[in-house]
């Protein structure tokens, strides 16, 4: 069963939010990693510098996964504008409402995605 304007309208806002929320932290991250260690120099020792290098890694890889789910929100809003939100990328089946509900930048039903993760598409 197709989704009715009103649970679109209601996905958009979530997805308008998620992606205010993300963007934010998305900012934020970039600033910290940017940011000069103030402590770096001579009078640090090598563990703490290990230390310190190793949050800024962790935290480089955390704004990769966020930047991932950022483009698909992106993806799931333009599917709103195109009309084809809560339709499968690769199938062209409907993505059920408990999928959505749960992740709504979704773009794939749960067996589209199983292929792929799997390399058979």
């Amino acid at each position: 069963m197709p989704l009715k304007p009103q649970e679109i309208e209601k996905f958009k806002q979530i997805l308008e939010d998620m992606h205010r929320q993300l963007s934010h932290s998305l900012e934020n991250a970039s600033q910290q990693v940017k940011q000069p260690d103030d402590a770096t120099g001579y009078t640090q020792h090598q563990a703490d510098q290990g230390t310190d290098d190793f949050d800024r890694t962790i935290n480089i890889e955390v704004t990769g996964k966020e930047m991932g789910i950022l483009r698909q929100i992106e993806r799931a809003l333009a599917k709103i504008e195109e009309n084809t939100y809560g339709i499968c990328d690769i199938s062209g089946a409907e993505i059920p409402k408990p999928r959505l509900d749960a992740i709504p930048y979704a773009s794939m039903t749960v067996q589209a995605q199983e292929k792929i993760e799997k390399g058979q598409i």
